[in-house]
């Protein structure tokens, strides 16, 4: 699957219909249990609120926003925060890394962080910085992709549902 996902660079103005389907794809990542934030019910329009606030980080220049596309239809996402203090111009974040679940275990995490180890360098930011919680896919997958952990925050946020998780850490230096 992830041969045919193309991995693209929003801008805006980002289409109405682009922000539907990641809101979709964030409604079903929250659904599926994921700490990215958000509370149990989590609706459609919740989901469509925040890519419209994301959209405008976008234009001011402060987020990257990439998506995965599959037969013209968004799957998966992440965003890239640029956002940094004066004295930290070469860091920036990793934000939301998002797959629908029918389109997990197919190499789609894994073309979205390439993309955005990438998209890093080409802004000059060579230190990335993210958080995850221990154990679920985002953190296998980081750890395959060279990511070094710097530790655990025990009872960092909530899963959907209310249950406390622990939060990992992890940074990676690109190749300049």
């Amino acid at each position: 699957m992830s041969a045919a996902a193309e991995i693209s660079v929003l801008t805006t103005p980002i289409a109405d219909e682009a922000l539907e389907q990641l809101a979709s794809v964030l409604v079903d990542c929250v659904a599926g249990g994921a700490s990215v934030s958000f509370m149990a019910p989590f609706s459609q329009d919740q989901a469509l609120a925040f890519f419209r606030r994301v959209s405008g980080s976008v234009a001011s220049g402060d987020t990257v926003l990439l998506a995965a596309k599959l037969d013209g239809k968004i799957i998966g996402t992440v965003q890239l925060g640029l956002d940094t203090p004066p004295n930290q111009p070469h860091r920036a974040d990793v934000k939301k890394m998002l797959v629908h679940r029918s389109a997990r275990g197919h190499g789609i995490g894994a073309a979205l962080m390439a993309r955005v180890e990438d998209e890093a360098r080409h802004r000059g930011r060579w230190l990335l910085v993210l958080d995850t919680v221990p154990g679920d896919n985002g953190y296998r997958l980081y750890r395959r992709a060279g990511w070094t952990e710097s530790g655990i925050i025990p009872d960092y946020a909530m899963f959907p549902d209310g249950r406390l998780c622990d939060t990992a850490l992890f940074w990676k230096r690109l190749d300049r």
